[in-house]
């Protein structure tokens, strides 16, 4: 998914970009482009900690949406696809 579309999926309003499930679906987005990345460049270390970077901050992200809306938390987990859960 490009980027406006990831906004326009999430988003409360037309002018929503800056919400909780926003911000996880984009740095969602932004992990899956860096992991397309390490398939090909395995020793790019220096992105590999900004990963860990990105994912931490989603994860405090989602910390954040679970304390506040656990309904839309499930919900953004479930289309992202990011836990089993």
């Amino acid at each position: 998914m490009s980027t406006p579309e990831t906004i326009a999926a999430f988003q409360k309003n037309s002018n929503d970009t800056g919400s909780a499930p926003v911000q996880i679906a984009l740095l969602t987005d932004r992990i899956n482009n860096l992991t397309t990345h390490f398939k090909t460049h395995k020793s790019d270390r220096h992105s590999r900690h900004g990963l860990l970077k990105i994912i931490r901050k989603r994860q405090k992200q989602l910390k954040y949406l679970k304390r506040t809306d656990s309904e839309q938390y499930y919900h953004v987990i479930k289309q992202l696809g990011i836990r089993d859960k």
